[in-house]
């Protein structure tokens, strides 16, 4: 008898930027010269308080299975940072620990939807969105945006895509890929929709440009808030996230991660509770420089003529227009990394909405940065005149 693989995983799309970065991986063990410049992969370690917490954790028998819901000095410390952050006095009892954001979001999508149920989600959009509800056995429905209002949630739109099956209502803000900030009259309209909201803030504190991120936390009783480490304190090998869940969904949660995950690695939580204590001052300085390469990149793409028309507000990705040197996202992106060896993010990845553009991270070095622009510059100039045909 042939192995089958279920239906619901056959019907998953793969990753489309981690599957250019493997294959600019494979290039580089070839002898090939390759700038990453696809994905959100920090080049700062991570603070030095976290690593020493990690060693210390390691050498003193930290290495056994903790509560499911996470060390509770550590939801304390999360819920502290939403007290000292948001003026939001949260029940560490709220808190779930995860082994990052994505099974934080797997476990919220898993605990709300039957098979058919709808979520929202605007887009263009983090590819794993659509298929985390999917796997969870729900149906993703899109709803656009536009760069001409800086990728702005329509709260009409939203609501025109309500339906009786439609249980939340999944909102990245700063959004990846777009850099997005929703300002607080879109969450607010949101909420007045009636689905519950999950916020996916793990960008929260990468922000430029005087923006806020506006949370459902403290708006309204029902709303999911996922965040963790990756990003903000540039740990993103260590795997560790979180939800702030409703009150009447802890439980199940729990019972969801005892099953899934039994309990997140004690040593990185208590590389958690030493980031929360002392990362601040690193991840301060880390936001600073990323703000000056997402000057340097932004000027550089639109000097090469991939424009840029929203230039991002959060996060570290810019996402460039790129459709006058081919409509085929993923054959551009494949093309030049050949060609070039830059690595960028196909646009398709992130919807339909997305095709002809590419998605550069400013979380590179800033030399790799000038050099993987100086490396396109030749081969955009050819493809200008002779656009790539897909």
């Amino acid at each position: 008898m042939s192995l089958r693989l279920s239906s619901r995983t056959s019907a998953l799309t793969p990753f489309l930027a981690m599957e250019v970065m493997e294959r600019g991986l494979s290039l580089a063990r070839q002898g090939r010269r390759v700038v990453q410049l696809g994905v959100g992969e920090p080049d700062f370690d991570a603070p030095p308080e976290v690593v020493r917490a990690t060693i210390a954790a390691l050498e003193g028998g930290r290495t056994h299975y903790t509560d499911s819901r996470g060390l509770l000095p550590l939801r304390e410390a999360i819920a502290a940072h939403y007290l000292a952050r948001r003026g939001v006095d949260l029940s560490p009892e709220r808190v779930l620990v995860t082994a990052g954001t994505s099974p934080a979001m797997l476990l919220v999508f898993t605990a709300l939807l039957d098979p058919g149920d709808e979520v929202i989600i605007p887009t263009p959009h983090y590819p794993c969105y659509p298929t985390i509800v999917r796997a969870a056995g729900g149906t993703p429905v899109l709803v656009p945006t536009s760069p001409v209002d800086d990728y702005r949630i329509d709260p009409d739109a939203v609501r025109r895509a309500l339906s009786p099956r439609t249980r939340a209502i999944l909102v990245g803000s700063p959004a990846n890929p777009t850099g997005a900030v929703q300002p607080p009259d879109v969450i607010e309209a949101l909420l007045a929709l009636g689905p519950p909201l999950v916020s996916d803030e793990i960008y929260d504190g990468l922000l430029y440009d005087d923006a806020r991120v506006c949370s459902p936390l403290g708006l309204a009783e029902d709303a999911f808030v996922l965040d963790g480490f990756s990003k903000r304190y540039a740990m993103t090998g260590f795997r560790l996230g979180w939800v702030i869940a409703p009150e009447a969904a802890v439980r199940g949660l729990q019972t969801l991660q005892q099953n899934l995950f039994i309990s997140t690695n004690h040593f990185v939580q208590e590389a958690g509770i030493a980031a929360l204590a002392h990362g601040a001052p690193t991840a301060a300085r880390m936001r600073v420089e990323y703000a000056r390469r997402r000057d340097l990149l932004i000027s550089g793409l639109e000097a090469l003529g991939l424009h840029v028309p929203a230039p991002p507000r959060g996060a570290f990705y810019a996402f460039a227009d790129a459709r006058r040197f081919g409509q085929d996202s993923l054959a551009l992106a494949f093309h030049l990394l050949e060609e070039t060896g830059v690595a960028a993010g196909p646009g398709r990845d992130f919807g339909a909405l997305g095709e002809g553009f590419l998605r550069f991270s400013f979380c590179a070095a800033p030399e790799a940065i000038a050099e993987g622009l100086e490396r396109l510059a030749p081969a955009l100039s050819r493809l200008a005149a002779r656009p790539l045909r897909g």
